[in-house]
């Protein structure tokens, strides 16, 4: 019980977050639950069915260059992974009615990215304790919340727009960058240091998350 507490409650900081940072127009408790679960379940589902296709068609040995880490950290983890809550949003939540401004774009895009990230922690920590616990804390669900902002930012001005399919695959697109540069700093362990890099770039994506943020706070059309 403690392992699964230790597990959620990040992601669950990171919910209350974003749904305070709603400041004109909260969205549906209920649809929020929905997304979240949707996030857990259809996101997780649809990465594990990706994963299972790649490894078979496109195997990548445990031994491998910077060039076959750069293919697993940008077009299968984070690709895969993007994809998966991408769905979700565009195909649930962008054409509800209660999708009504361009910041819901972020606060449905952070409940999906959090409902896959409590499934993923769960996993990890059940492993790998709480010492595992603390350190995905500070690292992955921020990671995980920050390409969701990043994503829901695009899929918000998609919404209002008449590309919308432009500003859908440049959300798509970012998410999977900031992902992808983060996976891997993380993969190519074999050069001494490189890891901060990850760090480097995790602090540059929630810079633009906060402004992502502010933009769509005072653009609302509840102000």
């Amino acid at each position: 019980m403690n392992l699964l507490i230790a597990a959620v409650t990040p992601v669950f900081i990171v919910i209350i977050y974003i749904y305070l940072k709603d400041k004109y127009e909260k969205e549906p408790k209920r649809i929020l639950a929905y997304t979240f679960m949707l996030g857990a379940v259809v996101s997780v589902f649809i990465t594990t069915i990706l994963y299972l296709f790649f490894d078979l068609f496109l195997p990548i040995p445990d031994e491998f260059s910077v060039l076959q880490q750069f293919i697993k950290a940008f077009f299968v983890v984070a690709l895969i992974e993007e994809f998966s809550k991408y769905v979700v949003v565009r195909y649930y939540n962008q054409p509800k009615k209660e999708f009504n401004e361009p910041f819901d774009g972020i606060v449905y895009a952070v409940m999906v990215s959090m409902g896959f990230a409590a499934v993923e922690n769960i996993m990890y920590v059940s492993q790998g304790g709480l010492e595992v616990a603390l350190i995905r804390a500070f690292t992955a669900i921020p990671a995980h919340a920050t390409f969701g902002v990043l994503m829901g930012y695009y899929m918000g001005k998609a919404k209002f727009s008449k590309n919308k399919m432009k500003w859908n695959l440049i959300g798509l697109s970012i998410a999977i960058l900031f992902h992808g540069t983060y996976d891997l700093f993380l993969f190519i362990n074999f050069i001494p240091g490189v890891f901060i890099m990850a760090f480097i770039s995790l602090l540059l994506g929630i810079i633009l998350s906060k402004k992502a943020i502010k933009v769509h706070q005072e653009n609302s059309l509840f102000k």
